[in-house]
């Protein structure tokens, strides 16, 4: 993720729209309903998730969600997607479905499954996090009794990171003036990866001590309480509901049965 990419995210999360002003605490319960209704389909399941699509799609469109912000972090994502599941087409190789001549084996199927619940999982996970703001879901995880612990990790996390993308954008202006804009080799990459890490951690522990001397004590507190309204209600109710009328029912069998016959 670039230095320029991360801000962008990150400040778009603080604009108005109706996806924006919904509850944190019920675009963060929607969101984890969606994503272990996701993947608690079978692994050789792929027309089932299909409609799923929708749920981060609207949420995206209602949020004014860049499309070429939201796919480049897929993007950037998916060699991790595809590498859990590169492999089963060579160890699954039963034929279970057929595209007029051509077979596809169970180990496709698996792997398709696999990459369709990945870019819904961290697409849907992307979306919330560009119309909510990550303070804003600490604050919300904390207020649903998450371990505290993991709140505060989770937020510092963050933190650091654009930290870190601080240090790797300076540090990249600086061999492009010095070298020109070519591509480094490889033992100048693994000096300046040794020289980021160093300048992370120096960084690091300074924001840690500024911390600590303006009374950080392991909690997080919010200038204002989150306040429920029934628009968080009805939005939670309709993604529950939503969720799991389509795990339930065989929405896409039922369709294709009608159109199809």
């Amino acid at each position: 993720m670039s230095h320029h990419d991360a801000n962008r995210l990150d400040r778009h999360a603080y604009i108005d729209s109706v996806i924006h002003r919904l509850d944190p605490r019920a675009k963060v319960v929607a969101t984890f309903v969606f994503i272990m209704t996701v993947v608690s389909y079978p692994k050789y399941a792929v027309a089932p998730l299909i409609p799923f699509v929708f749920f981060p799609m609207i949420m995206a469109i209602m949020g004014f969600v860049p499309m070429g912000l939201l796919l480049r972090r897929l993007l950037i994502a998916s060699p991790f997607i595809v590498f859990i599941g590169i492999f089963n087409p060579l160890l699954d190789r039963m034929p279970m479905f057929h595209i007029g001549g051509l077979a596809l084996s169970g180990g496709w199927m698996s792997f398709i499954s696999i990459l369709l619940r990945g870019f819904l999982c961290v697409g849907s996970a992307i979306v919330l996090i560009a119309t909510t703001s990550m303070p804003k879901i600490a604050e919300a995880l904390g207020e649903l009794r998450a371990p505290r612990a993991l709140v505060v990790q989770l937020m510092l996390l963050y933190r650091y990171l654009f930290i870190l993308l601080e240090e790797a954008s300076r540090m990249s202006r600086a061999r492009a003036l010095r070298a020109g804009a070519g591509k480094a080799r490889i033992g100048v990459a693994t000096g300046m990866i040794s020289t980021l890490l160093l300048r992370t951690v120096d960084r690091s522990d300074s924001v840690w001590q500024a911390m600590q001397a303006r009374g950080f004590d392991g909690q997080l507190r919010a200038p204002r309480r989150m306040k429920w309204k029934m628009k968080d209600t009805m939005f939670l109710l309709i993604v529950i509901a939503g969720s799991l009328a389509l795990r339930i029912f065989p929405v896409t069998r039922l369709i294709g049965e009608r159109f199809f016959p």
